[in-house]
């Protein structure tokens, strides 16, 4: 089976979808690239910050329509997400 998810498919847990669909919603209200810190979404996405930094990195080869990155620490991991082309 693969681990593999469709754009509309599931992400392992309710907590990773719940974080996809945070980016998606936040990607649709804005133009351009998203850029965040756990530590500042937690709240939003009710999750804490060690657990959405563990969500990122699974995430980041699961979610075809979007692209994850880490992009710089500076007293906490930034992660860049976008759409796919």
């Amino acid at each position: 089976m693969s681990t593999r998810a469709s754009p509309s498919g599931q992400y392992g847990s309710p907590k990773a979808q719940r974080l996809v669909s945070y980016f998606r919603d936040e990607l649709e209200e804005r133009s351009g690239d998203l850029y965040v810190k756990g530590k500042f979404i937690a709240n939003d996405v009710d999750l804490s910050p060690k657990e959405i930094g563990a969500l990122m990195v699974q995430l980041q080869e699961s979610v075809d329509d979007l692209e994850i990155e880490k992009w710089s620490y500076t007293s906490a991991t930034t992660w860049r997400v976008a759409k796919t082309a």
